[in-house]
């Protein structure tokens, strides 16, 4: 068993590393169903849905990387996700109900990922870095 001064090599990631990952998945999964309800079924543009539902088809890339808990898919879903931001704010100033109400829950939707993303990457490289930093040598053990 490892004693007090000792530290572990592998330090397990702590819960709230795990909570933002869980939002993250949660919020993309939650755009992808937002995504295909609201152009198929919801408020499509033309009736019987459009091929506006294709856009769910992009959402579904980083969510395997999401899963797997892959730090680059983090990074470039919260860049990307502004597109579907700008997209929702656009259909919520010109489309009327209940696209528009469809287009806030995307901007919001939108919001928690990029909330999510960021402060995951945040928190992993902070636990890296006091892993590091855990683990590097005292001046007491350094020899003179």
């Amino acid at each position: 068993m490892n004693s007090p001064s000792e530290t572990p090599t592998s330090i397990p990631p702590a819960a709230h590393v795990h909570w933002s990952r869980n939002v993250a998945v949660a919020s993309l999964l939650g755009l992808i169903a937002l995504s295909l309800a609201w152009e198929l079924v919801l408020a499509p543009i033309k009736p019987g849905g459009s091929l506006l539902a294709l856009k769910a088809l992009p959402l579904c890339i980083p969510l395997a990387g999401l899963l797997k808990n892959r730090m680059y898919t983090y990074r470039w879903v919260a860049l990307v996700i502004w597109l579907y931001f700008i997209e929702g704010v656009v259909r919520a100033w010109g489309d009327k109900a209940p696209g528009n109400y469809c287009a806030l829950l995307e901007v919001l939707l939108c919001l928690v990922l990029f909330v999510a993303c960021t402060l995951h990457i945040r928190l992993r490289l902070r636990d890296a870095r006091l892993a590091g930093l855990s683990e590097a040598p005292t001046t007491a053990e350094v020899p003179a």
